[in-house]
């Protein structure tokens, strides 16, 4: 019979493993790139945010702009091109862009800068 407790470090070891390996994908996939070029990315996620609310939504239309980089797919105005280059597309299969756009929403997730003061 196998113990509760090995299978307890079992389950976290693989859910932290999950957890940096998207993590992984992020840096490698996404911030590097924004880091380079100085592209604001909490803006772009605001952005996102404001104009649909639900992560869902906001995957399903970041998924469908890094499979194909158009303007007209962008949420960010045009200027934001004249100052930014236009992003080319990724070769990477729809899996790994969907784990790289749940871990860039989970990053700047505002949820976890709320934070509820105790009134006294």
């Amino acid at each position: 019979m196998v113990n509760k407790l090995f299978i307890k470090k079992l389950f976290f070891l693989f859910l932290f493993t999950q957890i940096s390996m998207a993590e992984t994908m992020l840096e490698r996939n996404c911030m590097s790139c924004h880091i380079k070029e100085k592209i604001p990315s909490e803006l772009i996620y605001r952005r996102y945010l404001t104009k649909y609310s639900s992560p869902s939504l906001i995957t399903q239309k970041l998924l469908i702009y890094l499979k194909s980089p158009k303007k007209e797919y962008s949420i960010m105005p045009k200027q934001f091109f004249l100052k930014f280059p236009q992003k080319r597309a990724l070769d990477l299969n729809e899996t790994i862009l969907t784990k790289s756009i749940k871990a860039y929403l989970g990053y700047f997730d505002i949820k976890k800068r709320l934070v509820l003061q105790e009134s006294l």
